[in-house]
């Protein structure tokens, strides 16, 4: 398994001081929480990208580079590329150039954001965020696995004779993930493909979750991309700790009550209960996460959420030193214990590469009868055609 840190890079005031780092402050932060999660032993890093304020992650691509350089193993991911309103020329290309300034140490998770309004702002209508998602990511796929492109669509101007530069490194794009919270249509994309589907899992209870994945789960077979176990399985979390949890429970406190996206609602016990959300010693965050394989099954990648709600960069990195000292390492023994040999390892490039023959050749989709999934209007019109609704139905 892969275990990370995401931030999704608010700038939040410290309900202690009032105080709100500047953007510049935070987005160093963010910087040097990615240095802090090699150093402590963790595997990767992921950025969201939002385009509005309290956030400032705009172009994960510019930080992920930053990170690249000054890092020599770590793993470099997206906790969200924007699908819908990114031109998928321009995610073709960024993250190409990106593959090769990190050796390879790049992945992303393909997602549609939890902004409204930022459709309009590039252009597009949010009523057609699904179809955007659907469209966009068959002509992205194209653009890495074949060298010369023609392709018409419904929300961008034609391509005729196109070749996106550079072209991905060994011949083999950036593995992807499919994130969403609560769209089966996504898992479902996920799984005509046969990519990672990657859940959030830090709004909805374990219930929800556990639809969710079974539904990517039995799709992913049905593709014929191997069994229910060989499907590739990420999960986001969020936690605070500290060794004592009446500790954790006190301090976190003020953070939760006035952070940006649950502040002012439900409380941090309602909160934990009903979510993923833990807050306590290392011990518990250990036996929560462990316990999300008997709702999921045995998966790949699980990340933390740690820098939310204007905490001081001080206790972000002390929580990942807990993580990389006290929890991590439990962690992978735990997960490693009982683990079926069919479980496939979490994706890198070395393995994708081998796993394409080591040729230079790029990896090309297959669709459940064996011919190429080329991004054609077929492919949108299978996916319409599956009931995500009835599927995923308790």
């Amino acid at each position: 398994m892969q275990f990370g840190v995401f931030t999704v890079g608010d700038v939040t005031p410290d309900p202690a001081t009032g105080v709100a780092a500047t953007e510049r402050e935070r987005i160093k932060a963010m910087v040097a929480i990615a240095e802090h999660a090699e150093q402590a032993g963790l595997d990767v890093f992921a950025t969201g990208e939002h385009h509005n304020p309290p956030f400032v992650p705009s172009s994960p691509t510019t930080m992920l580079g930053w990170i690249a350089a000054r890092t020599s193993r770590l793993l470099l991911s997206t906790a969200t590329t924007l699908i819908t309103t990114n031109d998928p020329v321009k995610i073709a290309e960024d993250y190409a150039m990106l593959q090769h300034l990190a050796d390879g140490r790049v992945d992303l998770i393909m997602g549609r954001g939890n902004t409204g309004p930022v459709y309009p702002w590039f252009g597009k209508d949010i009523r057609d965020g699904i179809d955007l998602a659907l469209e966009n990511y068959a002509l992205l796929r194209r653009l890495w696995e074949e060298d010369v492109v023609d392709w018409s669509g419904r929300f961008r101007t034609p391509l005729q004779g196109f070749t996106a530069t550079p072209r991905p490194m060994d011949g083999v794009a950036p593995f992807v993930w499919h994130g969403s919270i609560r769209s089966p249509e996504i898992a479902e994309q996920a799984a005509y493909y046969g990519d990672g589907f990657f859940h959030n899992h830090i709004f909805w209870p374990k219930e929800h979750t556990q639809r969710m994945v079974a539904l990517y789960r039995r799709r992913f077979a049905h593709y014929g991309h191997g069994t229910e176990q060989q499907a590739i399985v990420g999960l986001g979390g969020q936690v605070f700790m500290r060794r004592n949890s009446q500790d954790a429970v006190r301090e976190f406190r003020p953070y939760f009550d006035n952070a940006p996206v649950y502040g002012h609602g439900p409380s941090l016990e309602e909160f934990m209960a009903e979510t993923p959300l833990t807050v306590g010693s290392p011990e518990q965050v250990i036996e929560r996460t462990l316990a999300a394989r008997d709702y999921v099954g045995d998966y790949q990648r699980q990340l933390f959420l740690l820098d939310h709600a204007g905490l001081p960069l001080k206790s972000v990195l002390e929580q990942i030193d807990l993580l990389g000292e006290e929890v991590v390492p439990v962690l992978r023994k735990e997960f490693a214990i009982g683990r079926p040999a069919e479980v496939p390892d979490a994706p890198t490039h070395a393995a994708l590469v081998a796993k394409a023959g080591g040729s230079g050749s790029a990896r090309t989709g297959s669709a459940a009868d064996g011919s190429a999934a080329d991004g054609s209007t077929r492919d949108d019109e299978r996916l319409a055609q599956f009931d995500t609704k009835e599927a995923i139905a308790p």
